[in-house]
């Protein structure tokens, strides 16, 4: 059945970003593709990763990481970020997914299932999860893969981004075995001496720029496109939208299209948002409302049924994510299950 919202996304640009984070780096990509790929579909995506080399993958959470492995078989790694708990680890072994050990906890409950291949992270100053680098364990069998998490990527000449790189060079020497994985996507951009041994980008895969705006060396992936549904002549001095969110002080020609904070347009897009549509970026006007939101198509020839491009080529994501008050990992992660996906090869 035809949907008036979807979430068209392009995974030969997709690829793309793929292959230009591996040169930008110069190191070994695995993909992040937690959260369903950041909204656009894990399975679909890390197929198509697959497709162009991939072999190692992340995942967030425990359920993601089997639901990734029944799509994509036997053959890629598939490490969890938040790594196992308690009697959760047989389940890891049992679905062939690797924990990544933040605490004394996880390691116990690893070795109590059997242990075997995993990773460790090393908190290197996100103090978020991982070991502090003075609590950091002794290399031990099964560890295949040690990481750290950049706090401050997106802001090139931040100089937290070198210390973490001292001090995650200075504690991985007690890991000579193990792979090496700093960059995220951000990272990718910081220079050859961030590479270490293998990336583990996320947006910049699905189209959001290194710094946090849009970049050209980023293809646009997701393009999140909506029917028109009704147009009509607002007369200067009525209003649009719930509690008269816009008043026209002319006449404007308004058109009602098919998607709002229910499809993940957020609502904190008025009163800065903006769509392309017939070919001009135009503002959308008033509130966003639960199904539909408002444009300005005054002086364009636009009829109903006519496509409107909340984000994509046309409307760079990281804009759209501006324009909301938020980021593109935010936007793309709130289009909701009721946009089809659509995946263009």
């Amino acid at each position: 059945m035809h949907s008036p919202a979807v979430l068209s996304v392009d995974l030969n640009a997709l690829a793309r970003n793929y292959h230009t984070l591996g040169r930008q780096i110069g190191a070994l990509v695995h993909p992040v593709v937690k959260a369903d790929g950041y909204g656009l579909g894990a399975a679909p995506c890390a197929q198509r990763l697959m497709a162009e080399g991939a072999r190692t993958f992340f995942v967030a959470r425990a359920a993601e990481g089997v639901a990734l492995r029944t799509a994509l078989g036997p053959e890629p790694i598939i490490y969890v970020l938040d790594g196992c708990h308690g009697a959760v680890a047989a389940d890891f072994k049992a679905a062939d997914v690797r924990p990544v050990l933040n605490q004394p906890a996880q390691m116990a409950a690893w070795a109590g299932a059997g242990g075997g291949a995993c990773g460790l992270q090393i908190d290197t100053g996100m103090n978020r999860i991982g070991f502090r680098p003075e609590d950091a364990p002794e290399a031990f069998e099964g560890l295949a893969l040690v990481l750290t998490h950049l706090a401050c990527a997106d802001e090139p000449s931040n100089p937290m981004n070198r210390r973490q790189r001292d001090l995650f060079d200075a504690v991985t020497q007690r890991y000579p075995g193990a792979l090496r994985s700093f960059a995220n996507s951000s990272g990718c951009f910081l220079g050859a001496d961030f590479a270490f041994d293998a990336a583990r980008p996320g947006v910049a895969l699905f189209g959001g720029g290194p710094e946090g705006r849009p970049d050209e060396r980023i293809a646009p992936v997701a393009a999140l496109l909506a029917d028109v549904l009704q147009v009509r002549e607002v007369p200067a001095g009525e209003s649009v939208g719930y509690s008269r969110g816009f008043v026209a002080d002319r006449p404007v020609r308004v058109a009602t299209v098919a998607t709002g904070y229910a499809d993940g347009v957020l609502r904190s897009y008025s009163p800065l948002g903006e769509a392309w549509v017939a070919g001009e970026t135009r503002r959308l006007l008033g509130r966003v409302s639960m199904d539909v939101c408002a444009v300005d198509v005054t002086g364009l020839d636009v009829a109903v049924g006519d496509k409107v491009e909340l984000f994509g080529p046309n409307r760079p994501l990281d804009a759209a994510a501006a324009a909301a008050g938020t980021i593109s990992y935010e936007l793309l992660t709130s289009i909701t299950p009721r946009v089809p996906r659509i995946y263009r090869q």
